[in-house]
């Protein structure tokens, strides 16, 4: 991770923005890349770190990267899972998905679905790993989704369907906040998602919830946590 600097959040607005006040009293406009609710991760007030980029392209030069909540830390970018947990398959850490010779990203399944990964063994096995982001947390269980996501009840099907057709397919869930010990679908937000994570798993797809060890320094995966459906 790169060096990250300090500031206070202002607000959250329109998605993709998030106003902060750096330790050094400057305001800055960042970029939110995480398009979901965060609900309970982008209260006004909170300590926050960011990214800086030199690219001159760019509109905004920082990233919304970490938050601090409960003093504790959590990941907000949503594009850290997917190279996290690609890196740690490659490089053999995650003994659920070890023994595969390749690993591929964003891989098409059908005409209108993607899958965040595929890992191939050299006889032609196939496991498929959708990977999601999870910062909702209430009394040490970790939670998804934090909003309504029809997108995410689709890439269930689309896994189950694999898995119907004789592949390997895992729901991946990367808790990107500290202090979870365990996880659970959150019922109270998505209801309809829960019944289709219960389903997936009675029809052969792997559910995997790791949590992280995260510091401004850096985002590491440690353990698995039981999932509780």
């Amino acid at each position: 991770m790169p060096p990250l600097i300090c500031g206070r959040l202002v607000r959250r607005y329109k998605r993709f923005l998030a106003d902060v006040v750096l330790d050094t009293g400057e305001k800055v406009t960042a970029h939110c890349p995480n398009s979901g609710s965060m609900k309970g991760c982008a209260v006004p007030g909170s300590r926050v770190w960011l990214s800086c980029s030199d690219n001159p392209a760019r509109k905004y030069r920082h990233t919304w990267e970490l938050v601090e909540i409960n003093g504790k830390l959590a990941g907000i970018n949503t594009l850290v899972p997917n190279r996290l947990v690609k890196t740690a398959v490659e490089n053999g850490r995650i003994e659920q998905l070890s023994g595969y010779e390749s690993v591929r990203s964003e891989v098409r399944t059908s005409a209108h679905t993607r899958l965040d990964l595929v890992l191939e063994k050299k006889s032609g096995e196939k496991c498929y790993v959708e990977i999601k982001n999870c910062t909702l947390m209430e009394d040490s269980t970790a939670m998804f989704p934090d909003a309504v996501t029809v997108r995410g009840s689709k890439h269930l099907d689309e896994l189950c369907r694999l898995v119907e057709c004789g592949h390997m397919g895992v729901i991946f869930f990367l808790i990107q906040r500290m202090g979870a010990e365990r996880f659970m679908p959150a019922r109270h937000i998505d209801d309809v998602y829960a019944g289709k994570l219960r389903h997936a798993e009675k029809a052969g797809v792997r559910i995997l919830a790791m949590d992280t060890l995260i510091t401004p320094e850096q985002i590491v995966i440690r353990d698995s946590i039981p999932v509780c459906l």
